[in-house]
């Protein structure tokens, strides 16, 4: 079973008319304002997935600044998924992570089946994000729910490009070490994360840490997969395409190629999903 951990899908109101969207939103702005910026609807995702070969996708919201944006696209996510129970899975969107706003959409998103929540963007949504007394009932919330957090990632070295941000290891790690009980993915390999392993503390905070694959060929060798794999484990390790900033194809490709045993293939390309995911 092939499981993409990381796709974007929005609603097709939001493709006809992405100007008016990136007038309300800068974070989306610093993306898609770009008209060569691919924006896909849930259909586009299935026929993406049938051609591909990938048997379930994760969808992953966006990291919108207003409470209404985040209600639009998570309703659109949630008819997703009712639409395809058998094939997606989806993750919400919350505009800040502190407040009662927040755990309320929590708690929505979380009766409607939504598995997660992100893609966050600690970076830009709130200032508060290390504080971790003022972001002790967003986890609490999540691990009610039992709910995972799926958070962008920034390298703090290397080209610019939009939507990088800052969210850097030296953002999530405080994060992660204050709140060691709750699931965390980190997208982009965590923006390096993973390579501060060696340091023993760091790879003992790792304990419920994932790092996904989204944008790699854009970002990293392919070496990566190998590298990364010894230094954390490759069940630490989610295939995410990105898509539709890349082909799903393509990632299963190099996934494919890389420097890695069968077995470790594949916990990447699905089996340590479907133990995150319970399938």
């Amino acid at each position: 079973m092939i499981i993409d951990f990381h796709t974007h899908v929005l609603p097709p109101r939001i493709k006809e008319n992405r100007r008016r969207y990136a007038a309300l939103d800068p974070a989306f702005a610093a993306i898609y304002s770009n008209e060569k910026a691919r924006i896909a609807t849930a259909e586009e995702l299935i026929d993406s997935m049938d051609r591909d070969g990938v048997d379930i996708s994760v969808i992953a919201n966006y990291g919108w600044g207003t409470q209404e944006l985040c209600t639009e696209t998570n309703n659109y996510i949630m008819e997703a998924v009712a639409r395809y129970p058998r094939r997606l899975v989806g993750f919400g969107a919350v505009p800040s992570y502190s407040g009662e706003a927040a755990i309320a959409e929590i708690e929505r998103c979380a009766r409607g089946g939504l598995r997660g929540i992100g893609e966050i963007r600690p970076d830009i949504q709130t200032p508060d994000f290390t504080n971790k007394e003022l972001m002790a009932p967003f986890a609490a919330a999540l691990k009610k729910h039992k709910m995972l957090l799926l958070t962008h990632a920034s390298e703090p070295v290397g080209h610019s490009y939009a939507g990088k941000g800052s969210a850097t290891p030296a953002m999530l790690y405080p994060f992660i070490t204050s709140f060691p009980d709750l699931t965390i993915i980190c997208a982009h390999w965590g923006g390096g994360l993973p390579f501060y392993a060696l340091m023993p503390e760091v790879k003992e905070a790792f304990k419920n840490v994932y790092f996904d694959t989204a944008a790699s060929p854009f970002l990293y060798h392919t070496q990566i997969y190998s590298q990364v794999s010894r230094l954390v484990g490759a069940e630490k390790v989610l295939f995410g395409s990105d898509y539709p900033l890349l082909a799903q194809g393509r990632l299963i490709k190099e996934i494919k190629a890389a420097d890695l045993s069968q077995k470790d293939r594949d916990l990447i390309l699905g089996g340590n999903a479907r133990r995150l995911l319970g399938i």
